[in-house]
């Protein structure tokens, strides 16, 4: 019998932890999709508390919290931060075979080294010895970082950002590298004219543009599009119901674009063709500027409009959703091919009735010359657990090139959450244990080791070429 945690945790053969440990366990960290604050890093924060550096914006714990009959007060309500802390604690044990019970527990050991089972008995001995870590310089969120050996951050930022606190890491030299990532996801937030109008007019004085028409929203996009390159970024990220791709004409969208402007509300039909002109034409800067595009794609968001007008978005009141994507994908990136606009681009579907759909889909737009242009992401949201990864691995080798896919990212805003890293690499590297003690791949430790270094690391190295 295994012990929870020990060294070989995830690895059930001894071709495994040979993997492992020789291969993947040591080496760094790129991740290219996260939300973690940049201003945290620019000022090296401090956390005050366990509470603090794992509990505030973590949506899967409160999730989990409430299904446990945990109230609100306690999730993002005005309870202390111990109180919070003491029913996280009350529910962790609640949460066993869920990867939340994992990830607890791998974080409080690489961390804080913390070998204990969180529950309401040893609670306050772990909020203790983690706080008063914390307090100290030694875990200011720049070390945090180092700890895991994380040498790339890129995090998630609208167009309208100043990208202050990423110009002020970048001028004090350090190793880390934080660098942007366009979100231009209200851009395309049409549903609201009063709400869409505000956020045009806050990119007006951003880009120092009168955007009275859909000529002039385009030049400030590029604008900002540019200040964004000029200062490192090399990666777009989209979160899509689906991909929109409508047939439009120029003409139609300027009169659709006044429309709004004017603070009337758009037909569903309106709404689809404007988003499907904004995408293509964000599509063809990335292009032109040579980055890669990502698109997250399927997540049916705020399905609770009470706690959304109480606590608003991105609380824990997502699902997965089930619009069709296939025939739209096909459509917009054959657009963009036809016309030879196609950027690199990695494609995450939330809805796993859709895995062989994503990995069938990226065969379909590769160029022959830049090795895995197009990228079936790693496990997503509710799918980054072990069965989803499992899954998304298995699906990804028997339909594409697992070889050449660009690994894991922490999609986070926690700075505790990059033993997520370990644990997709233990997963990685019992498959392919238990494939070679299968006789089912050669037992060939260059081969295997050279595979397992390149998904870890190496090929997201190579692709973003940052």
């Amino acid at each position: 019998m295994k012990s929870f945690l020990d060294e070989n945790y995830l690895l059930r053969t001894k071709t495994a932890e040979y993997l492992y440990h020789e291969y993947a366990e040591k080496m760094p960290i790129l991740d290219y999709h996260c939300h973690l604050d940049p201003r945290h890093i620019s000022d090296n924060i401090q956390f005050e508390n366990c509470t603090q550096a794992w509990l505030y914006g973590d949506h899967y714990k409160w999730r989990a919290m409430r299904s446990n009959g945990i109230d609100e007060i306690y999730c993002t309500g005005k309870a202390s931060d111990y109180e919070k802390f003491e029913k996280w604690a009350e529910t962790v044990p609640y949460t066993l075979r869920n990867a939340l019970y994992h990830w607890t527990h791998l974080e409080l050991k690489r961390y804080f080294d913390i070998n204990e089972l969180l529950n309401p008995d040893t609670s306050k001995d772990i909020y203790d010895k983690s706080s008063s870590l914390l307090k100290t310089d030694n875990f200011r969120v720049r070390n945090l970082l180092s700890r895991m050996n994380v040498k790339i951050v890129c995090t998630t930022d609208d167009p309208i950002d100043s990208l202050e606190y990423h110009l002020k890491i970048k001028g004090e030299g350090i190793d880390l590298k934080v660098l942007p990532t366009w979100r231009p996801d209200k851009v395309m937030a049409v549903q609201n004219p009063l709400q869409y109008n505000a956020y045009i007019d806050r990119l007006c004085e951003t880009a120092g543009l009168n955007i009275n028409s859909y000529s002039r929203l385009l030049e400030a996009l590029k604008n900002r599009h540019d200040y964004f390159n000029m200062h490192g970024c090399r990666i777009s990220d989209h979160g899509l119901d689906y991909f929109y791709s409508e047939p439009f004409n120029e003409d139609e969208i300027k009169i659709i674009f006044n429309k709004i402007r004017s603070g009337k509300s758009l037909t569903t039909d309106e709404e689809i063709k404007i988003k499907s002109a904004l995408l293509y034409e964000l599509a063809k800067m990335d292009f032109e500027r040579g980055w890669v595009q990502q698109f997250h794609i399927g997540a049916l968001r705020n399905n609770n409009s009470r706690m959304m007008s109480r606590i608003g978005p991105d609380t824990g009141f997502d699902s997965i959703g089930d619009n069709p994507i296939a025939v739209g994908m096909s459509k917009f990136f054959d657009k963009l091919e036809t016309e030879n606009k196609l950027a690199k681009t990695i494609i995450y579907n939330l809805n796993p009735a859709q895995n062989e759909i994503m990995a069938s889909m990226i065969g379909n737009f590769q160029n022959g010359r830049i090795p895995g242009k197009i990228q079936w992401g790693s496990a997503w949201w509710f799918l980054d657990q072990k069965d989803g990864i499992e899954k998304h691995l298995n699906t990804l080798s028997h339909m594409g090139l697992l070889s050449r896919f660009v690994g894991m990212v922490t999609d986070s805003r926690s700075f505790l959450s990059y033993p997520r890293h370990e644990y997709f690499r233990r997963i990685l590297c019992n498959l392919m244990g238990k494939d070679v003690e299968n006789g089912e791949i050669p037992n060939d430790s260059n081969l295997l080791g050279k595979l397992i270094q390149d998904i870890c690391y190496n090929n997201a190295k190579s692709y973003f070429g940052i």
